[in-house]
């Protein structure tokens, strides 16, 4: 497979390097496939849908092809998913997809595992240590801690805002010690990003140091995370007939979305043959993606602070990597978008626990509310013309082509739960009145010394920092 930038086509690298660089340094773009090759019919078609491992396996293979044998390929998938994603139905026409049962509780896992055996694989050859840089709004920079913790060659820095994360994320960030370091940055997730982004372009530090990403900027973290769509999209088209009686439905995927690289990695698996016939992008008051639906206009912004804080990202990266894929005609056909202001967070959490008594977070809220005003006549209303206001919350002026399919409900949504409610113990328990029940892994975590280093929104002193410790 060929990749190759968002900012530059005539760039042409291996996945090995579009790995080990994570960005390119010289243009600033983000690493993209060439092509998306699709899955065979035969294996689509299975009436009886394949395990986990066996969807990651074939879906990898053609991105790695020529650089990591099928026995290592194989042995690195294996080795990542000790667990699955989960499909669970909470109504006829409702699924959630449960990304949570990772050691972090939070989808970032599917990712960072990959990426970390992927990465190990390819130093393998290296005499000098590779050192990972990630910024993170919540969940990412645990996962990725988790996933490399340990691992001869590599090292990792991972930059949080301090006080806008919630204080259990915070926990599973400043207990790391040995190769993974956190830094707490005073200022937003956009100016953890920035750091970092600048860094991969600075070129007196890159003479210095082999350096590389693990935000979803890194192409071996949004690859993998494609794994999931295509399992569940499989799972639900299998079953859903029993569930709903409804036959062939659409299959609607309801993406919480920040940065936007999970539903790159959606956009990937459908681009592969997943049975999915459209996205809705659910976000939070950092709605630029939505704007950019409604109004033609891409325009990034400071983040602004809300529960559902992995989301809080005013310039998500992957904007790039939608519109190299796609025009904006395009994606307007293809998505509806939504967002939520944080009381509008809070109520849906409230709103989904009564009429499904299933406990959801911030973050999986958002999309759950978006689906379920959809089918409950949001999109019948735009059809007719009452576009409303884009500026205020809930669903975008946009009518996708699979409109029609949810008015006249023939259409099925996929709600992907992206953490463990447990994670905000306290914005659920302001929306339900009780805390979630609290995972042993992550209670374990409690109990941990802190060892976060203090950083301020500072270029030359990040610089500075890294020189000294690296």
């Amino acid at each position: 497979m060929i990749y190759t930038d968002t900012r530059d086509k005539t760039v042409k690298c291996d996945f090995r390097t579009a790995v080990m660089n994570g960005m390119n340094s010289a243009t600033g773009g983000l690493y993209i496939p060439t092509s998306y090759p699709k899955l065979s019919a035969d294996f689509l078609n299975k009436t009886i849908e394949p395990a986990f491992c066996d969807v990651a396996f074939n879906m990898a293979k053609p991105y790695v092809e020529g650089e990591i044998p099928d026995a290592d390929l194989n042995h690195i998938i294996q080795d990542a998913y000790p667990f699955i994603s989960k499909v669970a139905p909470i109504d006829q026409v409702t699924y959630i997809l449960e990304l949570s049962h990772g050691p972090t509780c939070a989808f970032k896992d599917f990712g960072a595992r990959f990426m970390a055996r992927v990465m190990s694989y390819f130093n393998r050859t290296e005499n000098d240590r590779l050192h990972i840089l990630v910024a993170t709004s919540g969940d990412t920079g645990s996962a990725v801690g988790s996933a490399f913790l340990g691992v001869e060659g590599l090292d990792v820095t991972i930059l949080y805002p301090e006080g806008k994360i919630s204080p259990l994320q915070e926990k599973q960030l400043s207990t790391f010690t040995g190769n993974v370091r956190a830094l707490k940055v005073k200022g937003t997730f956009d100016d953890c990003q920035k750091l970092v982004k600048t860094a991969f372009t600075d070129k007196e530090l890159r003479k210095k140091f082999r350096l590389s990403s693990a935000n979803s900027i890194n192409i071996s973290r949004l690859l993998p995370q494609s794994f999931y769509y295509m399992y569940s999209a499989m799972a639900v088209k299998n079953r859903c007939l029993h569930d709903s009686k409804i036959e062939n439905p659409a299959i609607i995927t309801i993406v919480p979305s920040g940065n936007f690289g999970n539903l790159t990695s959606g956009l990937i698996a459908r681009e592969m043959g997943a049975p999915i016939t459209g996205f809705m992008a659910a976000t939070n008051a950092n709605h630029t993606i939505p704007d950019w639906i409604a109004t033609g206009s891409y325009n990034a912004r400071s983040s602004v602070e809300t529960y559902a804080n992995a989301m809080d990202v005013g310039a998500p990266s992957n904007y790039e990597r939608i519109a190299a894929m796609y025009s904006l005609e395009e994606v307007r056909h293809l998505f509806a978008s939504y967002w939520l202001d944080n009381e509008g967070i809070i109520d849906a959490i409230k709103e989904c626990n009564r009429k499904t008594g299933y406990i959801i977070d911030p973050h999986g809220a958002v999309a759950w509310k978006a689906w379920n005003d959809i089918r409950s006549g949001a999109l019948a209303t735009l059809a007719q013309g009452c576009k409303g206001d884009y500026t205020k919350p809930g669903l975008t002026a946009n009518l996708p082509d699979w409109a029609d399919a949810v008015i006249n409900g023939k259409a099925v949504g996929i709600v992907l739960e992206t953490a463990d409610p447990a994670k905000f113990g306290a914005t659920v328990s302001k929306a339900i009145g009780r805390e979630p029940p609290m995972p042993s892994r992550l209670e374990a975590v409690m109990h941990l010394p802190d060892h976060a280093i203090p950083m301020e929104n500072s270029y030359e002193q990040f610089k500075d920092w890294l020189i000294a410790n690296l």
